[in-house]
């Protein structure tokens, strides 16, 4: 449920203590509710958090959200949209104070032209979405609501976070009607 990539956090640190007066990577402080990246505009720079936890959603048409994962220390995101060249395509949002390295975006390409270690770093952290993509798909057709509630509500005492009502339904992609009955202690 929580994302976290020890190795390309890392690497990042590396370059940002390796750097010299041109300050390509910054780091940067975002509050509670801060937005990073927002869905449909187009990044100029990447994020790969260091420390905090922030939620990456999508908004629907019909004014819904999904929840698709909760990010910390290590997640890369922006690069996607930045290699494609396309608008974000989810909206990247602080629940907690959240401190991230900021990576200009022409920075970026010129380290994915020329650095052999951040491609395997961006493979391999591509590779572990797809299987983690695919894993919550299989979970979501094979387990129960009350089931993958139950592991979202121990996530949260685990790590002492508090999620709204509405949070915990975008991520079950439930309404907040059917996650209220859920909450509803049974006779």
């Amino acid at each position: 449920m929580l994302r976290t990539n020890p190795d390309f956090l890392s690497y990042i640190e590396n370059l940002y203590h390796q750097q010299g007066d041109g300050a390509e990577i910054t780091l940067k402080t975002f509050a509670r509710g801060s937005v990073l990246l927002h869905q449909g505009s187009r990044p100029s720079r990447i994020y790969i958090i260091r420390d905090g936890i922030t939620k990456c959603y999508c908004s629907e048409d019909n004014g819904k959200d999904y929840v698709m994962e909760f990010l910390s220390a290590g997640e890369i995101t922006g690069e996607i949209e930045l290699i494609r060249n396309t608008p974000c395509l989810c909206t990247i949002e602080a629940l907690t104070t959240v401190q991230a390295y900021v990576i200009r975006g022409a920075y970026f390409r010129s380290l994915l032209d020329k650095d052999a270690a951040l491609n395997r770093l961006m493979l391999e952290e591509l590779a572990e979405r797809l299987v983690n993509t695919a894993s919550r798909a299989s979970f979501q057709q094979l387990y129960t609501m009350e089931h993958g509630l139950k592991k979202l509500l121990a996530f949260c005492d685990k790590l002492q976070i508090e999620l709204s009502k509405e949070d915990m339904a975008a991520y079950l992609g439930i309404t907040l009607r059917s996650l209220n009955r859920l909450l509803k202690p049974r006779p």
